[in-house]
C-alpha cells in the first residue's frame, strides 16, 4: 500500500509551499504513484495531461533525441519541481522526453486541475508562474553549457545539479547514463571521469559516483551550476544548506514591476 497523498507532499517542495488552503485546491486530485528507473513518463511529441511532483529522491531529467540515437540533457528535476504541462496546461505536445533518472515516489495531477487552481489563487498561480521561470531557465541555461563547455566543465555541472536535488555524495549513476546525458560516447565519458578521479574530485565505482569535494567541483565546475541557483533563489526563493540541499521555497507573493516572474507569463 502507499503512503497517503499528504506524505507525498511532504516531499515535493513545490507542493510543502503551499498554505492549507492552497493545498486544499489539489489534494483531492493528487493520485500517489512509485516509478523505477528507466520508466518514461511522457515522450516527444506525446500528449501530456499529467503533471508529475516528483518526491523525496524521485529524479527526473527532461532529454532531447536526435534521429541519429544521440540525446542530450535539457534539465534534471527533483523534488524541487514538477514535469508535464507546467507551462502549456497540458494543451500542447511534449517537445522532449521525460526519463526517470532515480526511481521513487511521485505525486501525479491532472494538468487541468492545476489550471483550475492557479485561477482560483494568486498564490498558487504565483508559485508555478516562478517555478514555470526557474525550469526555462534551467532549461536555456544546458544549451548554452552544451555548446560553449568543455566536457570536463559539464559534466562537473550535471553531477552538482543531481546531489542538489538528491542531497547524497553518492550518487547513483552509470557510465552509460551520464553518456547519454551529455550527449558523448560512453569511451570517451570514461576518460574524462578517470581525470576527475586522478584530481581528487570524485570517486568512481560500479553504478555510482562519489562526490568526494563538493567545494573543489564548484569552484573548478562552469559559472552554469552557480546561475541555475542565484535563479532559483532569485525568483522562487529556494533556500539551500551548505551542502547543496534544496530546503524549501519560500517564493515572494508581490511580484515587482520588474520582476523576473513576468517572464514566465510571456513565455
Amino acid at each position: 500500500m502507499l503512503p497517503s497523498t499528504e506524505s507525498f507532499i511532504e516531499g515535493n517542495l513545490l507542493l510543502k509551499a503551499l498554505s492549507p488552503e492552497d493545498r486544499g485546491l489539489l489534494i483531492p486530485y493528487l493520485e500517489p504513484a512509485v516509478v523505477r528507473r528507466g520508466d518514461t513518463l511522457f515522450s516527444a511529441g506525446s500528449s501530456v495531461s499529467l503533471i508529475s511532483f516528483p518526491c523525496e529522491q524521485t529524479v527526473i531529467t527532461l532529454i532531447v533525441s536526435m534521429r541519429d540515437g544521440r540525446s542530450a540533457e535539457t534539465a534534471t528535476i527533483g523534488r524541487e519541481g514538477a514535469v508535464g504541462g507546467v507551462v502549456s496546461h497540458g494543451r500542447l505536445p511534449a517537445f522532449s522526453t521525460a526519463l526517470v533518472q532515480i526511481g521513487g515516489p511521485v505525486l501525479r495531477l491532472d494538468a487541468a486541475r492545476l489550471q483550475d487552481a492557479k485561477q482560483r489563487s494568486t498564490t498558487v498561480r504565483n508559485l508555478f508562474t516562478r517555478y514555470a521561470d526557474c525550469l526555462l531557465g534551467q532549461v536555456l541555461q544546458s544549451v548554452a553549457c552544451n555548446a560553449l563547455h568543455p566536457i570536463e566543465e559539464r559534466c562537473l555541472r550535471w553531477l552538482l545539479t543531481l546531489q542538489d536535488r538528491i542531497g547524497t555524495d553518492a550518487l547513483p549513476v552509470t557510465h552509460e547514463l551520464l553518456a547519454n546525458m551529455l550527449g558523448v560516447q560512453r569511451t570517451y565519458l570514461t576518460r574524462i571521469l578517470r581525470t576527475l578521479q586522478v584530481q581528487g574530485l570524485i570517486e568512481v565505482g560500479r553504478g555510482r559516483i562519489t562526490i568526494l569535494n563538493r567545494a573543489q567541483i564548484q569552484q573548478v565546475a562552469c559559472e552554469c551550476h552557480g546561475a541555475v541557483v542565484s535563479h532559483f533563489e532569485t525568483v522562487l526563493g529556494a533556500v539551500y544548506d551548505a551542502d547543496g540541499r534544496m530546503l524549501f521555497v519560500d517564493p515572494p507573493t508581490q511580484p515587482r514591476q520588474t520582476d523576473p516572474v513576468q517572464s514566465a507569463e510571456a513565455v
